[in-house]
């Protein structure tokens, strides 16, 4: 349960209520009824209107600031493994761990004609 007093902004409008998604608010109540589905009572400003919610339709503004940081920091990281070349970092971005079977294939011996085929692969990125 969010605490009161927090800012979140609206992500969804689950029962099409016409709420303002983008917009900022701040909870001002819990709504303890069992018999309804709604979970806050949230204050929008800009509108000087208050919205009854689900808990679905509202996040923390602390947190959608926290994953579009991370979406910038991860296309700023691949981008930076794009311009230097650098596939270790690039796959680690891409897949979340590295690759440990590139790993082995460089630890097992390989023939003359495999050799230059890995070569001409890494030369070609």
């Amino acid at each position: 349960m969010l605490p009161l007093g927090s800012k979140v902004v609206f992500i969804e409008d689950q029962f099409e209520q016409k709420l303002p998604i983008g917009e900022y608010g701040y909870i001002i109540a819990y709504d303890r009824n069992a018999d309804n589905v709604f979970d806050y009572v949230v204050r929008v400003p800009a509108l000087n209107r208050n919205f009854a919610v689900p808990e679905e339709d509202i996040e923390l503004e602390v947190e959608l600031i926290k994953q579009e940081a991370e979406k910038v920091e991860k296309a700023a990281l691949i981008d930076y493994a794009l311009a230097t070349h650098n596939e270790k970092l690039f796959h680690y971005i891409m897949n979340g761990e590295e690759e440990e079977a590139s790993e082995e294939q460089e630890t097992t011996p390989m023939n003359g004609e495999e050799f230059i085929r890995q070569i001409n692969l890494k030369a070609w990125i």
